[in-house]
């Protein structure tokens, strides 16, 4: 005789089964791709056109930090907008340089997504608890590449203290007569052309300004004009350590 309690029963328990796990997948997808989990944190995917959104929106773009992993050369060949260069060989013995943004959403991309999938697990495992691994750059044709590299306030300082390179501030007119950089010019996006005649087009150029917004037009349209070019992403408004002169 069949039994309709039994088999009612076995069908609630298929249900519930396939319920639990269609919420475990949901609960690992997030934006627009599926997340890696190991422990709890949780590696999440990012797609392509998303990170170019992001990159192209002055506001959004300040939530993230992207790290090209890639090598030297690759990454001057031509890398996301605003993305800062640290190979996976060198990310382990460099994490100090970004230990203060443990809690940001930090965005690490590669050619391929390999690289950047292993630099994801060593930020990790070593207490970033935001992470994204994009799209590489052979697999999207990224609109918001650029050849204006980008060092976060503590590198900056280090280079200016060379004095082996040009030194711009993007910054209004009153706060660079106020304190600048040593040997910095003052111009910004519209007055640009006007200094070019004082940059040695055989010294690269370091830009910087108050969040790192105005400084990187500044560095787009040196590049363009055929300088090498350094933005800091660090502002004087967020890195308090610039050692600026009157």
């Amino acid at each position: 005789m069949f039994n309709w309690k039994r088999s009612l029963k076995k069908v609630s328990v298929l249900i519930f089964t396939l319920t639990c796990i269609a919420l475990t997948e949901s609960a690992c997808t997030t934006r627009e791709g599926k997340s890696d989990t190991q422990g709890s944190a949780v590696i999440m995917n990012m797609k392509g056109a998303e990170l170019d959104n992001i990159m192209n929106d002055r506001a959004e773009k300040e939530q993230y930090l992207v790290i090209d992993v890639r090598e030297k050369n690759e990454y001057d060949a031509g890398h996301v907008r605003y993305a800062i260069n640290i190979s996976l060989n060198d990310i382990e013995r460099r994490l100090d340089d970004i230990a203060d943004l443990k809690d940001k959403n930090i965005i690490v991309i590669c050619r391929s997504g390999r690289r950047s999938r292993a630099a994801a697990e060593i930020l990790q495992k070593n207490g970033f608890t935001k992470v994204f691994n994009a799209d590489g750059v052979a697999a999207y044709s990224y609109k918001s590449l650029t050849k204006v590299a980008n060092v976060r306030g503590k590198q900056m300082q280090a280079l200016v203290n060379t004095g082996n390179y040009s030194v711009v501030d993007a910054r209004e007119p009153a706060d660079y007569a106020v304190s600048h950089l040593k040997g910095a010019l003052s111009g910004n996006a519209d007055t640009v052309a006007e200094i070019l005649p004082r940059l040695p087009k055989d010294k690269p150029v370091l830009t910087y300004c108050y969040s790192g917004n105005r400084s990187f037009a500044v560095a787009e349209k040196l590049a363009a004009a055929g300088y090498t070019v350094i933005n800091s992403l660090d502002g004087i408004n967020e890195y308090p350590d610039f050692e600026l002169i009157k």
